[in-house]
């Protein structure tokens, strides 16, 4: 197949924004300290580094209480966590081990988007990265350019 055939990417007046292998977010119902993620095509749902997980009864509805660093490489902060679980399933991780994991649906804030999505708690403690953004969040949104980082501004100099 040529070049010239090979579909593109991005058609024009396309509203898919590029982001880069790793980029800020925050989580505005958890936390407003802005969360460092790998961006992880691989991973169908996006997973934040979650701790201490309980579940609990709230109103007739499970919900989770757990704790989060949500700083890179820093143990000191934690931040205490509360959400309804959405559902709970087995996940495959990069090892092929698999994990029954809480979900939860709280905001997303991507540079300038806002939207709703789910995400499982696991415990990222061995992790570079306290977050994964997974396709869930990709799809109709991002396209993903691998040689970059932080695109979408933030505060890259947090620790």
């Amino acid at each position: 197949m040529s070049i010239e055939k090979l579909p593109r990417v991005r058609q024009a007046g396309s509203r898919l924004i590029t982001v880069g292998w790793r980029e800020w977010l925050v989580l505005p119902e958890l936390t407003d300290i802005p969360i460092k993620a790998k961006v992880d095509t691989g991973a169908k749902t996006s997973a934040l580094h979650a701790f201490f997980i309980e579940p609990y009864t709230l109103e007739g509805q499970l919900h989770v209480k757990f704790l989060i660093h949500p700083y890179q490489k820093n143990l000191d902060v934690q931040v205490e966590c509360h959400a309804p679980v959405a559902d709970q399933r087995l996940v495959s991780d990069s090892g092929g081990h698999r994990e029954k994991r809480y979900v939860i649906e709280r905001q997303f804030v991507i540079g300038d988007r806002s939207f709703r999505a789910e995400l499982t708690l696991t415990d990222r403690d061995s992790m570079l990265f306290r977050m994964l953004l997974g396709r869930n969040v990709l799809k109709n949104r991002y396209v993903v350019d691998s040689g970059t980082s932080f695109l979408l501004g933030g505060n890259s100099k947090k620790p």
